[in-house]
């Protein structure tokens, strides 16, 4: 990796003129020793994994566990029926956010992005995106190497794993990169991108993470709901003038250094928080292992 920091990207964008995007673009391939092209459609397929992720939910599955199932195909009808407060777009988002992070309760086939706890962020508002805004394929592909260099970064200076930084480091990181997304979307500056990072990723510092039992269900499933919409939210802040005071690679090595100091019992344990109240304890009794 040539970056170490957004800023960094962004200095590489403005001196090769090119935009943010193509800067991870040509990283990859360096990296890969791939071509363009080849590089290009390997993401192409990442996207169209997580469309057929999509288009595979049914609804009908249930975790082994048993807390998990349903909820997506309940949202679905929901938001068909028009009752959704926050509208069609942010319905569409949380419907998806929540099929995919059941899909990976499930063992379905998700895409990882950046973990299987946080699969259902970036699937959720790119192909509701895509359907809403009917976006051309090629430009969610631009916008997925937008994520996946924001998502490195963080990697880099902070972390994207629960275990070493809480569900900050899951759910916020993939949050970040899908704001960063929908800004690249929404025809952003770099500089806007950035602050849709900043911007997402301060909201959810500090997030636990407290499973119930261990598992990557409750509330996992839900909080893919809040790191999606809170992308949204992030974008159009964003994309109507707002600034984030703080640099987003401050905002980055903030929550590194936040997730250094939380306590273990907060980070995948299932020692703390929620895993620890005494509903949460009689359902682990009850989880056949």
């Amino acid at each position: 990796m040539i970056y170490k920091s957004l800023k960094e990207i962004c200095e590489m964008a403005l001196e090769g003129q090119i935009p943010f995007w193509k800067v991870i673009q040509r990283d990859d391939c360096t990296e890969r020793n791939v071509e363009e092209s080849e590089s290009f459609e390997q993401m192409r397929a990442m996207y169209r994994a997580m469309k057929h992720a999509d288009e595979a939910y049914t609804g009908t599955r249930k975790s082994t566990s048993g807390m998990v199932g349903g909820d997506g195909k309940r949202l679905e009808q929901y938001v068909a029926e028009g009752k959704a407060m926050s509208g069609p777009f942010v319905g569409k988002v949380m419907e998806r956010a929540v099929k995919m992070a059941e899909s990976n309760a499930c063992m379905r086939r998700i895409v990882a992005a950046p973990t299987a706890g946080s699969c259902g962020v970036l699937p959720a508002v790119l192909l509701t995106y895509a359907d809403q805004i009917d976006a051309d394929e090629d430009k969610i592909v631009e916008a997925l190497y937008t994520a996946a260099g924001i998502g490195q970064i963080i990697a880099h200076r902070a972390s994207i794993s629960g275990a070493s930084g809480g569900c900050q480091a899951e759910i916020g990181s993939a949050s970040a990169m899908a704001a960063g997304a929908l800004v690249h979307l929404q025809g952003g500056s770099n500089e806007e991108i950035c602050s849709g990072v900043a911007i997402s990723l301060k909201s959810l510092l500090g997030l636990t993470c407290d499973p119930i039992g261990g598992l990557v269900e409750v509330p996992c499933v839900k909080r893919n709901v809040i790191g999606a919409v809170n992308a949204v939210t992030a974008a159009d802040m964003v994309m109507a003038g707002v600034v984030s005071v703080i640099p987003a690679d401050e905002v980055i090595d903030v929550m590194g250094e936040i997730g250094n100091e939380m306590p273990k019992k907060y980070k995948e344990t299932a020692e703390g928080g929620l895993a620890t109240t005494p509903t949460a304890m009689e359902i682990a009794k009850k989880i056949p292992h």
